[in-house]
């Protein structure tokens, strides 16, 4: 894979993902994936196949209506993509925010895997 094509998968997977569309976001990802949650601190939880991504992302969007991510950088290395994000969403009726990165891995065209890692 070439870094042109890591990066439309990528951004293909963050444009679903800020549309809060679980389908689209599913069909950006391999059947056999995985996702690395930024918690519970220190280390998250590892969500392993389709099965289990889903029901995260259902859950997530349902409990962050308003979430989106903002693209502040990304990395690209052949299969890999590191992108500098800022999250924001409402808390307690005000604006808030929060800073981190994910590392993805990209296998013929989806995303394989999705670690995510914040700041604070």
């Amino acid at each position: 894979m070439i870094p042109n094509d890591t990066a439309e998968v990528v951004k293909k997977f963050n444009t679903a993902f800020n549309a809060h569309n679980v389908n689209a976001v599913m069909d950006a990802m391999t059947d056999n994936c995985i996702f690395e949650s930024t918690s519970p601190a220190p280390d998250g939880v590892r969500y392993t196949g389709a099965d289990h991504v889903r029901a995260y992302w259902e859950k997530f969007f349902a409990n962050s209506p308003d979430a989106r991510f903002e693209t502040e950088e990304m990395i690209i290395a052949d299969d890999r993509c590191i992108v500098r994000w800022m999250y924001h969403k409402t808390k307690d009726g005000k604006p808030w925010h929060l800073r981190g990165i994910d590392v993805f891995r990209v296998r013929r065209g989806k995303i394989a895997e999705k670690l995510s890692y914040v700041k604070g």
